[in-house]
């Protein structure tokens, strides 16, 4: 049996879905970038939530950016549906997108929606190991018929932010058992700006509190990508901005609580991981010693 994009014709419209967050959205972008690379002939629609769309905005793989609901994509006319998300909503939507083609990988739930079940990473990929978010997510377009590849670096477009030398740290997470305490982040910036010439910036959202930080510069609700895309450095907690970080390239040192490194560890950039249980055991002197191994500098 002949691979699905083998099937579709030149010019035909692929819908891509994958609804949040953050970091799944930008570990999204390789398997978007392959499939493009492999079939540049491709119209790629990617179905995301208002929130997210930023993270696709400027893609050259990326041809239109969807709302997920059902007339949007409906109305994209797709022959191929790729459902990355998973879930009652993007089975719904996959379900009712009109595709001759609808993929989504054999473990989600509602499997009558699919009439392309892909298997799991480790069979695409032939390995027995875990497996990375973002390969994962990459195995799928070679399942589909993208030769085998080597996974790029996530891809985020922004035009240039602050200027001078600085760092960002994001000291918050989406739960309090995947938070660094502040004082040692506090500790890590002091060393920034003493040791390493670098200016802290701390970064959040706008229902995090930063009052910890403001002997130091904090940016509440800013637009990160610019402000990423121009920095000497990442030092956060797990999360979507660390992903954001790595996907520019920059140099990462993240710390890790309950969530497991090997499935969400920064993607093809300079990183440093430090894992602790509880994190308040990754002390500020492992996170300075990551930096040096690094060698970031003004």
């Amino acid at each position: 049996m002949n691979a699905v994009l083998d099937k579709l014709p030149r010019g035909a419209r692929v819908c891509i879905v994958r609804l949040r967050s953050l970091g799944d959205c930008i570990l999204t972008t390789p398997a978007i970038r392959i499939l493009k690379n492999a079939r540049p002939d491709l119209h790629i629609g990617v179905v995301v939530e208002p929130r997210f769309r930023d993270v696709f905005e400027g893609n050259p793989a990326v041809d239109q950016i969807l709302v997920p609901e059902v007339g949007a994509v409906r109305g994209f006319k797709p022959e191929l549906c790729i459902n990355l998300h998973g879930g009652r909503r993007s089975a719904r939507l996959t379900g009712l997108s009109g595709a001759s083609w609808r993929a989504g990988f054999a473990d989600f739930r509602f499997p009558f929606v699919y009439n392309v079940k892909i298997p799991t990473a480790q069979q695409i990929l032939g390995v027995t190991r875990k497996v990375h978010t973002a390969e994962h997510l990459a195995s799928a377009m070679f399942y589909l018929g993208v030769k085998r590849c080597d996974i790029p670096r996530a891809q985020l477009f922004a035009d240039g932010g602050r200027s001078g030398a600085y760092a960002v740290l994001h000291p918050v997470a989406s739960k309090p058992e995947k938070a660094w305490p502040a004082k040692s982040f506090l500790e890590v910036a002091r060393h920034l700006k003493e040791d390493l010439r670098l200016e802290p910036v701390f970064v959040g959202g706008p229902g995090d509190n930063l009052s910890a930080f403001r002997e130091f510069t904090v940016l509440q609700s800013a637009p990160l990508k610019p402000l990423l895309r121009d920095a000497a450095l990442f030092v956060g907690n797990d999360s979507g901005p660390a992903h954001m970080a790595a996907a520019f390239g920059l140099p990462v040192v993240v710390v890790f609580g309950p969530s497991d490194p090997i499935v969400w560890a920064p993607w093809q950039t300079p990183a440093e991981v430090l894992a602790g249980n509880p994190i308040s055991e990754v002390t500020p002197a492992q996170v300075t010693g990551a930096l040096e191994r690094l060698r970031v500098h003004a």
